[in-house]
């Protein structure tokens, strides 16, 4: 007859060969799980590798390599002569007796709660899953250049630093204060700040600042204006905090300001969101006279600008349009921006710029999100502003990014010149093409993706009056435009027939 402790682990042990884990370690994991939970006591005698083998059909070298595994863990003794005996580690966690379980019940996990709870219909996930060749996106950077061996020895050398321990052990607002003064400086030079840094929070990313912002000031039903197409993270926030959206109109010359004006009154308004740099996602630029007339609005009906500058290091021609933050003197203004988009996404950041007592309560929030930080991507980006090499590092990707515009302009002319319109942008890693025909652009994204071409639904714009697509470009080189935009016109083309 088959031993006890036999017949529990041909229960209990089920494994794949198809999974990325090692088929030793998935039997070992179950093992240590099933002496966890009291099923093999400890002194138990374990079956010799030979019976191992046979009980669960797998080779004997696998076998020794489970004993092994178990024995570096402190989970069995291997005595010579003798066998393999259970232990209980003196360092482990807890053990739970659930013996009225099932042994099945112990190969998975479950899939589901067993209490209610409250989902969010808001923050519901936009991302799709696609293995094709291609990927269009809303104008994300190209990672591919973010410079891995510059960066490899910078991190290196921040590691092995004597200071940096001392440094986490002092309080988040002294241990970050090198980086708040070097990113103060880099603000006030290139978007015509006079900041210090009590004006400024840096977060890990625009929307963990959009997320801190809205649960500052945003109430039940308070009303946030958006234009009439603007960006879907945002929105998706704002809902969540409670906000009723309403829209604004937005033509060639950014969101109508008059509008506002026309519609809404003193207090009726709790914030206006705006990408007054590049709309989200017809990149229009908001021109003078509406910035200015949008800052005395605020000040006169009593409501927050919070102005999202996610692209502005992606200038091509001329000179960025400076912030509506920057000519702000009343308050009005919490402006919302990035650091370092070009990099791979650790060294990016969030950050927020706002009067000091809306920093002050920003602060609250973000020790409960992360009070920790990232001390090494600080130090890391405050030598990066401090000797000058932030600006090579974006100047030169900006020529890269130029060059790959004006290639998927050249494309779009020979293949979409009587079929589509769009502006040649003067930043920003996304082009606005607006097609003549109103053709289904869920059937566009099908039939592109039979090409190897990815269109996610997040970039599809389609109404009655409007029918274009928010086409990325940052991330492909000369040749992958040059193959997207014909898989794209071959898409279209058969569509439109």
């Amino acid at each position: 007859m088959s031993s006890p402790v036999d017949e529990i682990l041909k229960k209990l042990i089920h494994f794949e060969k198809s999974l990325n884990t090692y088929i030793y370690i998935q039997i070992a994991q179950q093992i240590c799980n099933a002496i966890q939970r009291g099923y093999i006591p400890e002194g138990t005698a374990l079956p010799g590798t030979r019976k191992l083998s046979e009980l669960l059909s797998i080779n004997r070298n696998t076998a020794v390599a489970v004993y092994d595994e178990l024995a570096s863990q402190g989970w069995v003794d291997i005595v010579a002569n003798k066998g393999t005996f259970v232990l209980k580690p003196e360092q482990k966690t807890a053990a739970i007796k659930a013996t009225s379980q099932g042994f099945d019940k112990l190969k998975t996990y479950p899939k589901t709660s067993g209490f209610s709870f409250q989902s969010s219909f808001n923050l519901a996930s936009t991302e799709e899953f696609s293995v094709s060749k291609y990927v269009i996106n809303d104008g994300q950077p190209d990672l591919r250049l973010h410079p891995t061996h510059q960066f490899s020895k910078w991190y290196s050398a921040s590691m092995k630093r004597g200071s940096l321990i001392s440094k986490w052990n002092q309080t988040q607002e002294q241990s970050y204060k090198t980086f708040s003064t070097q990113l103060c400086n880099y603000l006030n030079a290139t978007r015509g700040f006079h900041i210090k840094p009590e004006n400024i929070l840096s977060t890990r990313s625009t929307e963990m600042s959009l997320y801190i912002i809205s649960q500052l000031l945003i109430q039940k039903n308070d009303i946030v204006l958006v234009g009439h197409l603007s960006h879907y993270k945002s929105n998706m926030i704002f809902q969540q905090a409670g906000a009723t959206i309403q829209t604004i109109p937005v033509d060639d010359h950014g969101i109508d300001v008059d509008f506002i004006e026309k519609n809404y009154t003193k207090n009726s308004i709790r914030a206006v969101y705006v990408c007054a740099h590049r709309q989200y996602p017809t990149t229009v630029t908001l021109i003078a006279e509406r910035r200015l007339k949008l800052l005395q609005l605020a000040k006169a009906y009593n409501f927050a600008i919070i102005e999202d500058d996610f692209d502005y290091d992606f200038q091509f021609n001329g000179s960025a349009m400076l912030p509506m933050a920057s000519a702000d003197g009343h308050g009005v203004v919490i402006y919302l921006g990035r650091l370092g988009q070009s990099f791979f996404p650790s060294f990016q950041i969030g950050f927020v710029v706002a009067p000091e007592n809306i920093i002050n309560e920003a602060k609250n929030y973000l020790q409960i999100l992360d009070k920790q930080g990232d001390l090494i991507q600080k130090q890391i980006l405050s030598e990066l502003i401090d000797e000058g090499e932030i600006h090579r590092l974006i100047k030169k990707n900006i020529t890269i990014y130029k060059q790959r515009r004006d290639v998927l302009c050249d494309c779009l002319s020979t293949h979409f010149k009587n079929e589509a319109t769009w502006q040649v942008p003067d930043g920003g890693l996304a082009i606005w093409l607006n097609f003549n025909s109103n053709l289904s652009l869920i059937k566009l994204a099908e039939k592109a993706k039979v090409y190897d071409l990815f269109l996610p639904k997040t970039i599809l714009y389609q109404s009655k009056t409007i029918c274009a697509i928010r086409l990325g470009f940052g991330h492909l080189n000369k040749d992958e435009i040059e193959n997207v935009v014909t898989i794209l016109k071959q898409a279209f083309d058969e569509v439109k027939e």
